[in-house]
């Protein structure tokens, strides 16, 4: 039987290679709290990422709570209902209100066009997402920011080593958040990172994540329990050694989803702005009403094939039990978001998956956009990428 092709498979080292990590570690029984290959990684980090001043943290939510409290963020935060529920729920953490706005058709990101009429006296901050990588139209945001004197938070989870006009995007804004989760292009199993723009605001996070020790007597803040532990820099020490070689990878893959997937009547794939250098980190298609058959009904065919797709992001955050009595949570309200979440469909892209699977995929929806029934078994996959 075939072995099932899931939305994402996790960058993983070969295991030999870990081990010595562990001796170390094993070795100096030093755990946690900042030891040498937290140190070591957080420098590599930001140097392989172009950035000045990153915290590491245990994980993205965690990154994305404490970046709230470090900019001490008050009423109320305009975001995005297209986005993994992390990115509101951690609002709702703070005790904050989140403000739901529409988002762009080509980028999926926040639209800036629809930011200044949500903004209130109550308004605060901006927490937008760099949706699929693609970053977001920073410098209008900024200059809607300025003017209001908001803060800007970006969730740029999917977004690590993404680059514009030859820069990390990770630059804008006051504050920008990293996960390292498994599913993610970079992982350290779990873990995350906020990058900031100046050492006392380092500092301050860094004192936040740790129970808001500032030394080892005095607390001069309401921290948390945020630190990224020594396997996990560790696991992400090893983990920069392979990551170009699977960013290669991946946007092979892509490629060949795009050339394989054109001309489909009624699917679209998402465009790469000219001046990125993405990580590929999704493959998100749109299935609108002329093609052959229903998005939901797309979904549901390629799971007897052992593919299993996913629908990022339906529904949207808006639509969950806790946001949608929220007055920029009603229906209608939203109308491009929620066109999107109802035609989004993420197909497989990871590493270590074959052209053959991708052409296999790819071939199955073109049967099925031709109204045929795709129930035969198709020949085994022999072309495989570049190893990490």
């Amino acid at each position: 039987m075939r072995d099932n092709i899931y939305v994402t498979s996790p960058l993983l080292p070969p295991l030999e290679e870990f081990i010595p990590y562990l001796e170390q570690i094993w070795q100096s029984k030093h755990l946690t709290n900042s030891g040498p290959f937290h140190q070591q990684f957080e420098a590599a980090l930001a140097k392989y990422l172009g950035v000045e001043y990153l915290s590491l943290f245990s994980n993205g939510t965690l990154a994305l709570l404490t970046a709230l409290q470090a900019l001490r963020v008050k009423g109320e935060v305009i975001t995005t209902p297209y986005s993994f529920v992390a990115t509101a729920h951690t609002i709702l953490w703070n005790s904050l209100k989140p403000v739901f706005v529409d988002i762009d058709p080509k980028t999926c990101n926040m639209d800036p066009r629809k930011i200044e009429a949500a903004i209130t006296p109550e308004t605060t901050a901006i927490l937008p997402v760099h949706c699929y990588g693609i970053p977001c139209n920073v410098d209008e945001i900024q200059r809607i920011a300025d003017m209001y004197d908001l803060r800007v938070i970006y969730d740029a989870a999917h977004a690590f080593g993404v680059k514009e006009n030859g820069s990390s995007i990770l630059t804008h804004g006051d504050l920008s958040i990293l996960s390292f989760h498994a599913t993610k292009v970079f992982n350290t199993v779990e873990g995350g990172a906020i990058i900031c723009q100046d050492a006392k605001m380092k500092k301050r996070i860094d004192d936040l994540k740790n129970f808001g020790f500032a030394n080892e007597t005095t607390v001069v803040a309401t921290g948390i329990n945020g630190k990224m532990n020594e396997v996990q820099a560790a696991f992400g020490m090893l983990q920069l050694q392979h990551i170009d070689q699977a960013l290669l990878n991946r946007e092979v893959i892509y490629k060949r989803y795009v050339e394989k997937l054109a001309g489909i009547k009624g699917l679209r794939i998402l465009d790469k702005p000219q001046n990125i250098e993405w990580n590929y980190a999704y493959t998100p298609i749109f299935i609108d009403e002329i093609f052959a058959c229903s998005r939901d009904e797309l979904y549901e065919s390629l799971k007897p094939h052992n593919i299993f797709t996913r629908r990022y992001f339906y529904p949207l955050i808006s639509e969950f039990p806790m946001y949608r009595g929220l007055p920029s949570a009603q229906p209608g309200l939203m109308p491009v978001a929620e066109k999107v979440s109802a035609s989004v469909l993420c197909l497989p892209i990871y590493p270590t998956l074959t052209l053959d699977e991708v052409d296999m995929i790819t071939d199955l929806i073109r049967e099925k956009s031709l109204g045929h029934s795709i129930s035969p078994d198709h020949c085994d996959f022999k072309l495989v990428l570049p190893g990490i």
